[in-house]
């Protein structure tokens, strides 16, 4: 395959600057008469620094409790009192509210978007089913109680239902039909999912597997020649089960990152009902090993990132157990054996139990306190549990301020909220990171080039950074960013050669190959412009459009970094009422089935949008304009001209 660039004639430099005007004008137009969603509310206000809490207030039978006036309220941060700036109830909308969605935009032929339309009134809620940390006989269990839930869910409630392994899978839209929410519990993608990550994928972590070091102790019962040797496989086995726990931390995180990302565009509060086994983000050293420190491991910072995401896409996480009431299975009358016939050794399995137990539901309280919900740890009643989080998520009041002394510190800022009553029950998040939104975005989201795509092969091996994730194909689109893209095939012959700038997969992109324009408007109002010294602004975006086939597989890519540093104050004006516009090419093999999958990063603000098409698509909306451009003379010919009037 020739790899030098084609040389553009001047019939193929006039086709696509038409095509360009014609799209750009297009989608400007079309920009104006989209419904633009609210910005979505967030902790801190990157423009205004502005801290919303969102307050469950119940009763001694945790029932919600109504009409609270805005003076019962007293707010503080880091102990000292802060004044109410908005005052806001919310109860559970009635049917009526509940079914009016706003209506999508009127697309023209081949526009796409990632706009999603999410009512006006009330929360939406979300259930996150995560297989990745969850054994799967209580995936079993899981999936009853959530279909028992389905059958008695009230009318209006409006749920997405979300599936998570090593990747963030959407099951289901937001919908408040019985009848989807129940094909997607019972369809193929919602079926149960083995953890690679896991030692015993049945049981869990807790389970009862028997391990070499177990083996060998039953084996040599009290000869004290094979201590060490027992010793060194006890230090490798804790190595590598510190590995998986950390590595699905890592993978559980990024995949409520890009959650985050997906409910960002999406207005109001987004309640996250996460069914999971969960996990420990710190493994402390352990004593018993020759080598204490060396199984340890650390998730705090990916913890915070993820807390921090959650929170200013306003959303609040109702952990679930999934395993429900738990038995120390030590205690199993099937664990006998030479393993227990030293007491110290049953006592060590036994405190190892209670530790891992109650960091993994440290986990779930943690996340639940720092974005507002609240946790549903050692019970049985998971469709209770269930319930219980839609309703307290659907029945709040939303509180604002300004900090009276604020910096962008990078400190955690606590936040504590009082009613005059005490009697009643208050469920908030309990502080914030107060991270400068202007600084410098995660330091593993480098551009996306097609090499580092190409090598995320095994997904159970290789952590993929958020940039990557949000343009996987089939993943979630993210709606940091609400954009229209316009795919437009160019109609010129077929080309033995790639557009320049693509990079092709070196074995599987074949010619001939048909060239394709991709244009973008995005609205400017989700992108970062910051302020210089002379009343200009800059931007710093990167663009990327991947080519995937219907297995996921990529095949081709084109990525262009673009920013500008002296943006005048006219011009940024003229961009947040238009969109922000972008045009790139990438060439798609003439024979195949194929996706485009098209992205905006913004790498100051970190915020991000992506939407996918499918090509066969394109080309018939291509084909119907075609069509319609053909007949249009032919009906002009027929159509008398009009008399002018005097």
């Amino acid at each position: 395959m020739r790899t030098h660039p084609v040389v553009p004639t001047p019939a193929r430099i006039a086709a696509q600057r038409i095509l360009v005007s014609a799209c750009i004008l297009s989608l400007a137009n079309l920009w104006a008469q989209t419904p633009k969603p609210a910005a979505p509310g967030s902790t801190i206000h990157v423009s205004s620094q502005l801290v919303l809490e969102d307050i469950s207030v119940t009763d001694s039978h945790n029932n919600p409790v109504h009409s609270l006036k805005r003076e019962q309220f007293r707010i503080f941060e880091d102990g000292r009192p802060q004044s109410l700036r908005d005052f806001e109830e919310h109860s559970t909308p009635t049917l009526e509210e509940a079914s009016k969605f706003p209506p999508m935009p009127k697309l023209a032929p081949g526009v796409f978007t990632n706009y999603t339309p999410a009512p006006a009134v009330g929360a939406v809620n979300v259930i996150l089913l995560d297989t990745l940390n969850t054994p799967l006989q209580n995936q079993a269990y899981v999936r009853s109680q959530l279909l028992a839930y389905i059958k008695d869910i009230k009318p209006g409630t409006r749920i997405a239902i979300f599936g998570m392994n090593h990747e963030l899978h959407l099951l289901q839209g937001f919908t408040s039909n019985p009848d989807l929410l129940k094909a997607a519990m019972t369809g193929k993608k919602g079926n149960y999912h083995s953890s690679s990550l896991m030692e015993n994928t049945v049981e869990g972590d807790l389970g009862a597997d028997t391990t070499e070091s177990d083996a060998m102790i039953a084996a040599a019962g009290n000869d004290p020649s094979l201590t060490e040797a027992i010793a060194g496989i006890q230090q490798f086995e804790a190595e590598e089960q510190a590995y998986e726990l950390e590595m699905r931390a890592l993978y559980t995180l990024d995949c409520m990152n890009q959650l985050a990302r997906y409910l960002a565009g999406i207005p109001g509060r987004k309640n996250l009902i996460w069914f999971s086994a969960s996990f420990p983000i710190d493994l402390l050293p352990n004593g018993d090993l020759p080598d204490p420190f060396a199984a340890m491991g650390d998730s705090e910072d990916e913890f915070r990132e993820t807390v921090t995401l959650l929170a200013r896409s306003h959303v609040a996480v109702f952990p679930v157990d999934a395993r429900g009431l738990m038995v120390n299975p030590a205690m199993n009358a099937e664990n006998t054996g030479m393993k227990y016939t030293d007491h110290t050794q049953g006592k060590k399995d036994t405190q190892a139990f209670f530790d891992q137990t109650a960091s993994e539901h440290s986990t779930m309280l943690q996340l639940a306190d720092k974005t507002g919900g609240k946790a549903f740890i050692n019970t049985n009643g998971l469709k209770d549990a269930v319930d219980k989080a839609v309703d307290a998520g659907s029945n709040y009041y939303t509180l604002s301020y300004y900090p009276a002394s604020h910096k962008w510190d990078g400190n955690y800022h606590s936040v504590s909220i009082k009613l005059d009553n005490p009697k009643l029950k208050l469920t908030y998040r309990i502080g914030y990171y107060a991270d400068d939104p202007d600084g410098i975005p995660d330091k593993r989201n480098a551009p996306i080039l097609a090499s580092t795509m190409h090598a995320v092969a095994d997904p159970a091996s290789t952590r993929r950074t958020a940039l990557q994730a949000a343009m996987q194909f089939g993943a979630p689109e993210p709606t940091e960013i609400v954009m229209k893209i316009r795919a437009v095939p160019d109609p010129s012959k077929p080309e033995d050669e790639v557009a320049p700038g693509n990079s092709p997969h070196p074995k599987l992109m074949k010619g001939p190959y048909q060239r394709f324009g991709v244009d973008y408007a995005a609205d400017a109002r989700h992108i970062q412009f910051v302020p210089n010294p002379d009343g200009t602004f800059k931007v710093a975006l990167e663009f990327a459009v991947l080519l995937y086939d219907d297995q996921g597989v990529l095949y081709n890519s084109t990525t262009k970094i673009a920013g500008a540093d002296n943006i005048t104050a006219a011009k940024k004006a003229t961009m947040l009422k238009s969109g922000m516009q972008f045009h790139q090419e990438i060439s798609i093999p003439i024979k195949g089935d194929f996706y485009l999958r098209a992205g905006i990063h913004d790498r100051i603000g970190d915020a991000m949008g992506a939407v996918e098409m499918d090509v066969n698509d394109v080309k018939a909306a291509a084909a119907k304009a075609a069509a319609a451009a053909q007949t249009q003379p032919a009906a002009a010919q027929t159509t008398p001209t009009p008399t002018p009037k005097p």
